[in-house]
C-alpha cells in the first residue's frame, strides 16, 4: 500500500487524477470504478483538465459502486444523476458505457445480482476509486459487513443517513433507508484500488482503516488485503496516521 499525503483537497484531486489519467493511457478501454460523495469530486474535476489536454476517454467505461433504493430514476440525488453530473458529462464519457445499479427496480435483490453479473461479464473493474465513510464504511458496506459479500441490497445506518442528509436539503427523513452496493469482495476483485479522503473529520476512519486490525467493524480495513492500493490524503485526513506510514507531504 502506498499512502501519499498532500496539502489540501485540490491537491488530492490533482494527484489522484494523474494516476487515473496514466491508467487510461496504459489501457484506453479502462473499466473505471467510480465513487460518489465529496472526496472524489476534486479528482473528477482535475481529470477533466487531462481530457481537455487530449486524454482519450472514448473507450473508458464507468461502473458505480452503489445506488439508493427507492428514488425515482431521475431524482437529482440518485447516484445515476450524480455520476452523470460529476463524471459522465464533464469527461465526455459515452453514456452507454456508464453503469449504475438499478435502485428503482421492483426487486432490489434481483437488481443487485444482475449488476454483479454484468460487472463480472465485463471483466471486472481495472481501477476502483473509493472514498471512506465516517464510520469506516466502504461504498454502502456498513460496519458488520461480511468481507466475502458481493453486490446486494443493504439497510443504511442512521449515521450514514444523517451524514448524507446535506444532499437532501438537510432532511434526514428524505434520505433512503436502503441501497444497492457492491460488496467488499466485489470491491477487492478490482485490479487496483485508489482511495481518496479529505478533512479532519475523516482522520479517525482513515487511521482505523489503514493501520488498525482488518475486521467487520471497519469495513474499509479490507483494503489492507489488496495487493495494489494507492491512498491519497490531505494533511487533515492523514493527521492520525503514524508518521512512518506517510509518504512525504507534497504541494
Amino acid at each position: 500500500m502506498r499512502i501519499e499525503v498532500v496539502t489540501d483537497p485540490a491537491a488530492v484531486g490533482t494527484t489522484a487524477a494523474a494516476l487515473v489519467a496514466d491508467a487510461v493511457r496504459d489501457r484506453p478501454a479502462l473499466r473505471l470504478g467510480v465513487a460518489t460523495g465529496s472526496s472524489p469530486e476534486p479528482l473528477y474535476a482535475a481529470l477533466v483538465a487531462h481530457v481537455r489536454r487530449g486524454l482519450d476517454v472514448r473507450q473508458v467505461s464507468a461502473w458505480a459502486l452503489d445506488e439508493y433504493v427507492g428514488l425515482a430514476p431521475d431524482h437529482p440525488e440518485g447516484y445515476r444523476a450524480v455520476v452523470d453530473r460529476t463524471v459522465t458529462r464533464p469527461l465526455g464519457l459515452d453514456p452507454a458505457r456508464v453503469h449504475v445499479p438499478d435502485g428503482s427496480a421492483g426487486d432490489p435483490d434481483a437488481a443487485a445480482r444482475a449488476y454483479e453479473a454484468a460487472l463480472t461479464a465485463a471483466g471486472g473493474v481495472d481501477l476502483q476509486v473509493l472514498g471512506i465513510g465516517h464510520n469506516g464504511h466502504l461504498a454502502f458496506n456498513e460496519p458488520g459487513s461480511d468481507p466475502a459479500s458481493r453486490t446486494r441490497a443493504v439497510p443504511l445506518t442512521e449515521r450514514t443517513r444523517a451524514a448524507n442528509a446535506r444532499f437532501f436539503g438537510g432532511d434526514v427523513d428524505a434520505v433512503p433507508t436502503r441501497a444497492i452496493t457492491q460488496g467488499l469482495a466485489t470491491i477487492l476483485s478490482a485490479r487496483r484500488l485508489l482511495l481518496v479522503a479529505t478533512g479532519e473529520d475523516k482522520a479517525p476512519a482513515v487511521a482505523a482503516a489503514l493501520t488498525g486490525p482488518v475486521g467487520r467493524q471497519v469495513p474499509a480495513s479490507v483494503v489492507q488485503l489488496h495487493a495494489d492500493v494507492t491512498v491519497v490524503l490531505d494533511t487533515a485526513a492523514a493527521a492520525l496516521l503514524p508518521a512512518g506510514r506517510r509518504a512525504a507531504t507534497v504541494s
